[in-house]
């Protein structure tokens, strides 16, 4: 998710500066193979796979995407920079381009630094196709299924993808975000974007739409979310595995957002809670928040201030572990990666740092998509209750619009 913060595994820190270098072409090594293994996956179970049958379900796998490519960067921020779902800015029009420009140049820098553009596609299209296969086991009265990837801000975007599943014949569609923990800027931008296609060409869904809004505490994502918390935990010298300090990153909101009564600073909560609870609470941990920009106030502490922090008070051994991404992109291979785990933990005197990967390739976690989606097709609903809530002081009437377009689906 790289929201707001576009602008902008493990990796073992050592104080000494000789070994950090080493590890440092260690670190660069493993995101390049993780990066290309992705991609050569992605090619081999790509959507063509799917065209030879016509699919009955079409699953929209909504997400805000990342440039696959150095010069895809600045398309990818101009259209981030104009969308007023997920920001208001003075003559955003004028102001949105001048920003995306200025800023291209540097987020081109943090690319080139991860291996020069984003995996999130190839690994969508990797969590997309071992959904599908479980689907079609687990389903045979909605098969065949196909998954669509609709991203906000690059290619495939999700005005194309719906077309696509237009033309396709799809009769039963489910937009399903792949942001678990419900923001208006995230989710809600990505329904505002169905809506507006639908309201804008003035045109009546030839599908049944319905949408998987939100699933923060599902079993099997809070089971992934601690296999890979204990996996990273049993690389730490056993003599800290005990005084490790978890550092649940997730990107921030400006506070202007989270006061209008935006759900996920709780939805995050609550995912971090489950995730505890599942390991018994076998060390200390924290709720942080990453990627602020800007002078307005955000929500925090922010993460690189707790380990500052931290580092102070003894407290050198962190695991970091990113709870609202469920795969790799800019925030967690350069920001956790680089700025954090590198960059700074030298700075502070970490003794040790890891970061906790992402869900990724896990086929845990595909079994834990095409559950939502089986358990979301059995229930016959349009969407969850908390979706027709609008926030306490939205000031965004697209918002209603796209809540109720959805919760008046005839199914």
């Amino acid at each position: 998710m790289a929201l707001w913060g576009a602008l902008c595994r493990c990796v073992l820190v050592s104080r000494s500066s000789s070994s950090h270098v080493g590890l440092c072409v260690s670190a660069a090594s493993l995101r390049n193979q993780s990066t290309a293994s992705a991609a050569a996956l992605a090619t081999a179970s790509s959507p063509k796979a799917q065209e030879k049958r016509k699919p009955k379900t079409g699953i929209l796998m909504l997400n805000m995407g990342g440039p696959e490519r150095l010069e895809d960067v600045h398309d990818f921020l101009l259209r981030l920079f104009l969308d007023k779902d997920l920001m208001q800015l003075p003559v955003q029009d004028k102001l949105g381009p001048f920003i995306a420009r200025r800023r291209t140049p540097k987020i081109q820098e943090q690319y080139s630094k991860i291996g020069g553009g984003s995996p999130i596609k190839a690994w969508t299209t990797m969590q997309g196709e071992g959904m599908v296969k479980l689907l079609d086991q687990m389903c045979p009265e909605t098969a065949p299924h196909k998954f669509y990837i609709g991203f906000r801000y690059v290619h495939p975007l999700t005005e194309k993808a719906i077309e696509e599943m237009e033309t396709d014949g799809v009769e039963r569609a489910v937009a399903f975000t792949q942001y678990p923990q419900y923001s208006c800027s995230t989710t809600g931008s990505s329904l505002n974007a169905i809506y507006r296609y639908y309201s804008s060409n003035e045109l009546r869904p030839k599908m049944r739409w319905s949408v998987i809004d939100r699933w923060p505490t599902h079993p099997l994502l809070i089971e992934c979310f601690a296999q890979h918390v204990r996996n990273e935990l049993e690389k730490f010298p056993p003599e800290k595995r005990d005084d490790v300090v978890i550092l649940f990153s997730a990107h921030s909101l400006p506070m202007s957002v989270v006061n209008r009564g935006d759900p996920y600073p709780q939805e995050v909560g609550a995912t971090v809670q489950r995730v505890m609870e599942r390991l018994s609470y076998c060390n200390p941990y924290r709720l942080v928040w990453q990627s602020k920009v800007g002078p307005m106030p955000w929500l925090g502490p922010q993460t690189d201030e707790v380990i500052k922090g931290f580092c102070k008070r003894g407290k050198k051994n962190l695991l970091l572990v990113p709870i609202a991404f469920t795969s790799d992109h800019i925030e967690t291979l350069h920001e956790l990666d680089i700025e954090y785990s590198q960059i700074l933990a030298e700075e502070c005197g970490v003794e040790n740092i890891r970061r906790a990967e992402s869900l990724n390739g896990n086929p845990l976690f595909f079994k834990a998509l095409a559950d939502l989606v089986q358990t979301h097709l059995k229930s016959n609903e349009s969407c969850s209750r908390q979706l027709t809530l609008r926030c306490p002081m939205c000031v965004n009437p697209t918002c209603g619009k796209a809540k109720a377009f959805f919760a008046n689906q005839n199914l």
